[in-house]
């Protein structure tokens, strides 16, 4: 296999295909059929059919938080806070965005009022993130105070539309700063629909990080560190997906969080814990046979994934199709469904 570098995950994307806002109904998105060349156009709610008596989704039950949060300095400078991941006893851990970076020890007045008190980088005196100590429970201060950390590419402050569709109908466990995109189309009628044609349903959790966003700015993918991000593969989901396969049906992947979380699981052995994984072209999935995905940002590790598991050449074929047919892309846009293609022997 040639050796890839970033700019092979490249592409042009008008400006206004970027969605600014979901559609109007979960399902109503489109669904890009990308199982063979050429692609099939379809909308979300043809998904159930598209799929066979048997099969399994495992989806990411993780729930955003409203993790951005405003505050000054003892100054009066202006900073903002972006926690990625919640440490317990009052402690987080956040990006901070500030005209000049406080020394540890200084407590930083929040809006709210509250306080985050700065006790140094994270995970140690190199790091790129910083911790805090809050002055109550993180999570109750964030739902009370905070706003909804929505991706830099939408361009509005957050609403309440944001607050109810920037989550999914399933979420259930706090932690992600991110939404798993691919499953903000499901909605009742599909999920109902599912269980009438016996399509099984498990879950699983990887609080989605802000790293998600980042693009590869390396030479060679080999140079770049993912972000670390904690996930957790529960029993139930791990005896659903053994007795999927005993049976002859397909493991399907609701979202890039749920491959990278179900194939850590397999390459460690680990259902717990934390996973900095990086999906390239010629890695050997394990666990998942289908892929229901957004559209993602050039140059991401996620363009990455997917090209890993469908094929390079065949998702930029579909990338081109899905411009010129005037798809939505990113968070709030449509979706395709992946086949995960054989490696060359």
């Amino acid at each position: 296999m040639r050796p890839f570098t970033p700019a092979d995950f490249d592409f042009a994307l008008p400006p206004e295909l970027i969605a600014q806002h979901p559609a109007a109904e979960r399902s109503a998105s489109r669904l890009l059929d990308g199982r063979t060349l050429p692609p099939v156009d379809r909308v979300f709610r043809d998904l159930p059919a598209l799929l066979a008596p048997g099969d399994l989704l495992v989806f990411n039950d993780t729930q955003v938080v409203k993790a951005r949060l405003y505050g000054e300095k003892p100054s009066g400078g202006k900073l903002e806070l972006l926690v990625e991941r919640v440490l317990g006893a009052r402690e987080v851990v956040a990006h901070m965005k500030v005209s000049k970076k406080p020394a540890p020890g200084t407590v930083l007045a929040m809006h709210g009022g509250f306080s985050a008190t700065l006790l140094g980088r994270w995970p140690d005196d190199e790091g790129a993130l910083f911790r805090f100590a809050f002055s109550d429970d993180p999570f109750a201060l964030m739902e009370r105070h905070g706003h909804v950390p929505l991706p830099p590419y939408i361009e509005h402050g957050d609403t309440a539309e944001d607050a109810r569709r920037y989550q999914t109908v399933f979420a259930r466990h706090p932690g992600a700063v991110a939404a798993p995109t691919a499953a903000l189309h499901f909605d009742q009628a599909v999920l109902a629909d599912l269980d009438a044609r016996g399509i099984g349903r498990a879950s699983l959790t990887l609080h989605v990080g802000a790293g998600t966003f980042q693009p590869v700015k390396t030479a060679t993918l080999a140079e770049h560190r993912m972000h670390s991000e904690w996930y957790d593969v529960p029993p139930a989901t791990q005896e659903a997906i053994a007795r999927t396969r005993t049976q002859g049906g397909r493991i399907v992947a609701v979202g890039t969080t749920s491959v990278r979380t179900l194939e850590s699981w397999a390459a460690s052995g680990q259902a717990r814990g934390d996973t900095s994984i990086f999906i390239t072209p010629g890695f050997g999935f394990r666990v998942v046979d289908l892929l229901v995905t957004n559209f993602h940002l050039p140059k991401s590790t996620l363009m990455m994934l997917v090209s890993a598991f469908a094929g390079h050449d065949e998702v930029m074929t579909l990338y081109r199709h899905a411009v010129a047919n005037r798809y939505r892309f990113f968070s709030y846009g449509d979706s395709m469904l992946l086949e995960r293609q054989a490696l060359p022997s």
